[in-house]
């Protein structure tokens, strides 16, 4: 299976990407000559991070009958001083909101995520340190 997406020059630091269907625009800020028109590239590693993994997520404890009032996905990620800078380790928050939440099985929901079914998790595990916790509210 191979994946495959469009990223097309606009002008000075802009480009669009088609992606599924869907545009996206990314650009770059003033200083380095873009017109800030779109989020710069780099933060999409973080998106990709949090969205992979905040879907099977919520896909397994739907499967285990948990009742999540509210669910987000928070990814931090380090990047290195030097050049060419790259991120060197990520640290996911997985906050949920819910009345008496079974601990058990939203540990057991983000284990299967990033140990078994998140792609984009499992890639970056060769790449970078990955941390994870979950954060618990009353709802």
């Amino acid at each position: 299976m191979k994946e495959e997406i469009n990223v097309s020059w606009n002008e000075k630091m802009s480009f669009t990407a088609k992606v599924n269907g869907h545009e996206i625009v990314i650009d770059a800020v003033e200083a380095v000559g873009g017109e800030d028109k779109g989020p710069q590239p780099k933060p999409f590693m973080l998106v990709a991070l949090g969205g992979c993994t905040g879907m099977d997520v919520i896909s397994i404890l739907k499967k285990m009958r948990v009742d999540v009032k509210d669910f987000n996905v928070k990814v931090e990620g380090d990047l290195t001083e030097e050049h060419p800078k790259h991120f060197y380790k990520m640290h996911v928050t997985y906050e949920f909101w819910g009345k008496d939440l079974p601990m058990d099985k939203l540990e057991k929901a983000v284990s299967l995520s990033e140990d078994r079914y998140c792609g984009v998790s499992e890639s970056y595990k060769k790449a970078m340190e990955l941390t994870s916790e979950i954060v618990v509210h009353e709802a």
